[in-house]
């Protein structure tokens, strides 16, 4: 009897690598076929994750919103609290009251400034696109009687300028023809539909301004609630690892987005001052542009630049010229002195990876993957640069990138690194 049970234990216990075995056979062709359903179903995927997203506006914009204006809450509160605490008896009733009118504070100092900015900016760039609209054939006509005037002393350049503008004129009435016209019922369809989606935006962002209320004044149950779930998911190590890596990713994200958008604003101000002095045409909206673009890193001076440029150039191509040299002046002011003042070391990447992210995000996502493509893969780097440092820690194996530069083989045995002899 006792024979059987030991043959019985020892059968199921060589059945257990097969089961194994079964088992990870079985993941492995669910998630294969998972992997392919993806790809196949690709476009009716990302076309109801685009609808859910829809939905989900205005809870996504009110956590921006929360995320952008904290640490003015935190300032606030940081001096509400202490004044409170003394003229209230409970000091749980004293922390609620200061966290209430901390976040009321903070949006209404936001929607204040936002407020003061639209009402300088907006009546002067509307003037400023009223004179454009007003002077832009004339300013054309005089840039071509400028160039005609260039190029009159030598007959072949005039001859090519020639033919570049009748083909280009030829070109413009064959598209007026065949494609604007015709598309002229979808065009106004699509002008409803744009007006349609920015009335739907503006009321996605007042109801993300009470959400971020909302969020603000619970922020940290909402925190604590995702610390639990980390925590009852994961073993405590790995838990660890993940609440580090959000720890540093909203801080590699908050010192960005705000270091940005202050560096966007001085040299929105510096490029209006500079414009002023100069006497240039079209101060507030060049001005703006080059504040706006300038949030997308490295490459924002240039994108703002080259429309403005034109603007100034079809107005007076000379001060066009002197545009280009105050940019490229106000571009190295802010990217050696501005910049890293503001910014620090808030990413930790290099100028390659900079223009990597920028380029990818870019590529992927438009303009918003442009502005955050490099926080975003700050993020990713820092994650990659913990686990490689963990694996060779484990390897027993120098961590530091110096030690790699110059190997030529690492001794398996002895875990010893072999570089090249120095000439």
């Amino acid at each position: 009897m006792e024979g059987k049970e030991k043959q019985r234990q020892k059968a199921n216990w060589n059945i257990r690598p097969y089961l194994a075995i079964g088992l990870t056979a079985f993941i492995v062709i669910i998630a294969s076929i998972s992997v392919f359903f993806l790809i196949y179903r690709y476009h009716g995927l990302s076309a109801n994750l685009r609808h859910f997203l829809g939905i989900l506006q205005p809870v996504l914009i009110g956590m921006v919103i929360a995320y952008l204006i904290n640490p003015v809450v935190k300032f606030e509160e940081k001096y509400l609290f202490p004044v409170l605490k003394k003229h209230m008896k409970k000091e749980i009733k004293a922390k609620k009251a200061a966290r209430t009118l901390s976040v009321i504070g903070a949006i209404a100092f936001v929607l204040v400034i936002v407020a003061i900015l639209l009402n300088m900016v907006i009546p002067e760039l509307y003037s400023s696109i009223e004179r454009m609209v007003t002077q832009l054939p004339r300013q054309v006509e005089s840039f071509l009687a400028w160039v005609e005037n260039y190029v009159s002393s030598d007959s072949e350049i005039s001859n090519y300028l020639e033919q570049g503008l009748n083909k280009g004129l030829e070109f413009f009435e064959n598209w007026a023809k065949t494609d604007f016209l015709p598309q002229t019922r979808d065009m106004l369809t699509s002008v409803t539909s744009g007006v349609i989606s920015v009335v739907r935006l503006l009321l996605n962002i007042i109801i993300g301004i009470v959400i971020s209320v909302y969020i603000l004044i619970s922020k940290e149950l909402f925190v604590g609630q995702a610390k639990k779930i980390v925590y009852a998911i994961f073993p405590a190590d790995k838990g660890n690892v993940i609440i580090e890596t959000v720890r540093k990713g909203n801080e590699i994200f908050g010192g960005f987005i705000s270091g940005k958008i202050l560096d966007s604003a001085i040299i929105g101000v510096l490029c209006f001052i500079g414009l002023y002095f100069l006497k240039m045409p079209y101060v507030m909206l060049v001005s703006v542009i080059v504040g706006v673009t300038n949030v997308v890193p490295f490459f924002g001076p240039y994108i703002g630049a080259v429309p403005s440029t034109i603007l100034i150039m079809l107005a007076n191509p000379i001060q066009g010229l002197y545009f280009v040299i105050f940019i490229l002046v106000l571009q190295q002011l802010d990217g050696n002195i501005i910049g890293p003042r503001i910014l620090g070391e808030s990413t930790g990447l290099s100028a390659f990876w900079v223009v990597f992210a920028i380029l990818v995000g870019g590529g992927m996502f438009g303009f918003l993957g442009m502005v955050m493509g490099v926080p975003t893969f700050a993020t990713f780097y820092y994650i990659m640069q913990k686990l490689t440092a963990f694996i060779l820690r484990r390897k027993g194996l120098p961590e530091e990138t110096k030690h790699y530069t110059e190997v030529i083989r690492i001794d398996p045995a002895s875990k010893r690194l072999d570089y090249e002899p120095k000439k």
